[in-house]
């Protein structure tokens, strides 16, 4: 799949935050859609049970329904299985062997944190590359670096594929980070309002897309 345009908006479905939250992922799934978001991405970073895979099954047929792009984090495997898109890490996959698995037509997104891995990823049979962390998150146990929008800047001359930034990014920064070379902004942190309710969390993926200027 070459090409193509990715929503600004990409929300990401976070399992351990949502448990943690006490709200399930597939009840945050829908309200993030039903918010009008037309890409989500299900991350999971423990065991993949099989009752994970029958969750990630039920929300990646409410994007079908959606009409909205459903990315599988990490597992190439389970994308396969679920005629999904795959956004792999600098430990996952290579994308050339993910591409043997998922095929020639499910997209591919890979994960990069400087400039060497965006330039090698550029390389590579990956649709879009992300970049990050932006600022400083706590989305993750042990963040890389932070890139700042200076280098956001510099480095979106390397690559021609769509450049999602990722990493510490709400609301009031979205403006400028897209306006520093980002086609596509990956939300965790700032999606998820407290108390978490489906309620909440569906005004705030409306008020992310309204920051964005829409979900495409």
């Amino acid at each position: 799949m070459k090409h193509f345009r990715l929503p600004v908006f990409y929300p990401i479905l976070d399992t351990g935050l949502l448990a943690r939250c006490g709200l399930p992922a597939t009840t945050a799934a829908e309200a993030i859609l039903e918010a009008g978001a037309r890409i989500l991405q299900f991350r999971h970073k423990d065991f993949f049970s099989r009752a994970v895979f029958e969750e990630a099954e039920r929300i990646a047929t409410l994007c079908r329904n959606a009409a909205a792009l459903f990315i599988l984090n990490d597992r190439a495997d389970f994308a396969a299985l679920l005629a999904a898109g795959v956004h792999l890490g600098q430990d996952d996959l290579a994308s050339a062997d993910a591409r043997k698995i998922v095929g020639p037509g499910c997209i591919i997104g890979f994960s990069t944190h400087h400039r060497e891995q965006l330039h090698a990823a550029d390389a590579e049979p990956a649709d879009y590359l992300a970049i990050g962390p932006i600022f400083a998150t706590a989305s993750k146990h042990n963040p890389d670096p932070v890139v700042g929008l200076e280098e956001l800047r510099a480095l979106r001359a390397i690559t021609k594929k769509p450049l999602v930034a990722i990493g510490g990014i709400t609301r009031e920064t979205a403006r400028s980070v897209l306006e520093s070379g980002a086609d596509s902004l990956a939300i965790i942190g700032d999606l998820y309002p407290q108390p978490l309710t489906k309620s909440a969390l569906r005004k705030r993926a409306e008020a992310w897309l309204q920051a964005t200027g829409g979900s495409t």
